[in-house]
């Protein structure tokens, strides 16, 4: 039975140093092509994520550009304007003897 230890032992060989490194460095490369890619997907899902939070912002702030020039308009609005005049200021509007014209 002793002999049959020592041939097991006799078997084993060194293994090769090189080989070792080489099987090292590729596991290596797999993994950190493994985190590459994972890194990948994250930043893909956060800038589809900001575009549709920019796309809602977006329509959002055409939706209130839009009333806001209606409401521009509507404060241009000559007879606002003149009732405005009549009401808050008192003025009236002024007759052909009132007019003085410039050459």
């Amino acid at each position: 039975m002793a002999k049959k230890k020592n041939n097991r032992t006799k078997k084993r060989t060194k293994r090769n140093p090189k080989l070792l490194m080489a099987y090292l460095l590729l596991l290596v490369v797999f993994i950190g092509e493994l985190l590459f890619i994972t890194w990948c997907r994250i930043q893909s899902r956060k800038i589809a994520t900001d575009i549709i939070a920019r796309t809602a912002e977006t329509a959002r702030l055409t939706d209130e550009q839009d009333k806001l020039k209606i409401e521009l308009a509507r404060l241009k609005s000559p007879r606002r304007i003149a009732k405005i005049a009549r009401e808050r200021l008192g003025l009236i509007t002024p007759t052909p003897d009132q007019t003085i014209v410039i050459p």
